[in-house]
């Protein structure tokens, strides 16, 4: 079990919010919001979930942003990560967005590429972050340049503030996480084994491997078939050598098995976290409920350039849109392998499961 727990869910945590969730959903605020600073992007991933949404050029208001980060945590919000349609080290303020996260009381997470991970940025609030998570998706500078879309320049130019990140991080002791993410891959599967030895020698805290996940909207879709068989299973087992006492890997078995079932049955018949425990802020102030659905109005309350995040999230609209989610939505449209799915299971299992629940 990786101490993390990347491959888990968090929510046994938040048992007063699982409670008010319970006897007054229209009033529960997310526990964790994703924000995207900016919609653009230096690379153009194969795998992209979002490539859909043209990598605009458009990013959030430092001063709105401020302001409602600041509401968020007076409304319980707790956790927020930096990431979304395109690449957040790329937004000019993101040093002064995350140290104002972090002074308002907010956890504060980054999903980065890496390659504009600065010194500036790192000297300055990497201490700030509970954790830096960096998505590289090959072991090596050619197939990397591949998949990513970029020059394979980039490949090193990664590693170089990988590296220093690290360094950084263990000179003043902070206890920020620095983890490397993969999606596997037909082009990246052999290269893994040396994606795992670059990631561990460099310093970091674990490597995660998780399975590709079709978007219903992506333009992309050359690898909607994949199928995760055995040829995939052992690329996994052999990067458990690189594994030690200070270095995760973290391959995410069950979720790649769960991609190849046609036919899935779920524990749970409807979404219960939606519109309730996380939330999503778009590069142009759109708030939306769930992050596999942005561009879907059904999925979004408002706009935080508008509105405060409090009074959309206690709006009509979003009532509206509890009613669509326990009445109306189909759950068959949801992105297998969900970020919620285990909450889900978790949140029916708290409403409806539990034979003989009283005799604990």
């Amino acid at each position: 079990m990786s101490k993390f727990k990347i491959d888990e869910h968090k929510l046994m945590y938040h048992a007063e919010r699982v409670a008010q969730w319970e006897r007054d959903p229209a009033n529960t605020f997310p526990l964790y919001v994703e924000i995207s600073p900016v919609g653009y992007c230096n690379h153009r991933c194969s795998f992209c979930a979002l490539d859909y949404l043209e990598y605009k050029h458009v990013r959030l208001d430092v001063e709105v942003l401020k302001r409602t980060l600041v509401n968020m945590k007076a409304h319980g919000v707790k956790s927020v990560m930096f990431a979304g349609e395109g690449e957040p080290m790329l937004h000019p303020d993101i040093a002064d967005l995350v140290a104002h996260a972090h002074n308002s009381g907010l956890d504060v997470a980054i999903t980065t590429n890496g390659t504009v991970l600065t010194p500036d940025f790192v000297q300055r609030v990497l201490k700030h972050c509970t954790w830096v998570k960096i998505s590289c998706n090959a072991g090596n500078a050619n197939v990397y340049a591949q998949v990513h879309g970029c020059p394979e320049a980039h490949w090193d130019k990664l590693w170089d503030n990988v590296r220093y990140a690290v360094e950084y991080r263990n000179s003043v002791s902070a206890d920020t996480a620095i983890g490397v993410q993969s999606v596997l891959l037909p082009e990246n599967a052999a290269t893994l084994q040396q994606l795992a030895k670059r990631a561990k020698h460099t310093g970091v805290d674990y490597l995660v491997v998780k399975p590709y996940s079709q978007h219903g909207s992506s333009l992309n879709s050359q690898y909607k078939g994949i199928v995760y068989d055995e040829v995939y299973d052992k690329y996994m087992s052999a990067l458990s050598m690189y594994a030690s006492s200070n270095f995760e890997i973290v391959t995410r078995h069950r979720s790649m098995e769960d991609y190849g079932e046609e036919n899935r049955k779920l524990s749970y018949e409807r979404c219960l976290s939606v519109p309730y425990l996380w939330a999503y802020v778009m590069a142009d102030g759109s708030l939306y409920g769930c992050s596999a659905f942005l561009g879907d109005p059904r999925f979004c309350y408002g706009n935080v350039n508008e509105e405060s995040f409090s009074t959309i999230w206690l709006g009509g609209v979003r009532k509206s849109a509890m009613r669509y989610m326990q009445h109306e939505f189909d759950i068959g449209e949801c992105r297998k392998n969900c970020r919620m799915h285990k909450i889900n299971s978790y949140l029916w299992d708290v409403r409806y499961g539990g034979e003989h629940r009283n005799f604990i």
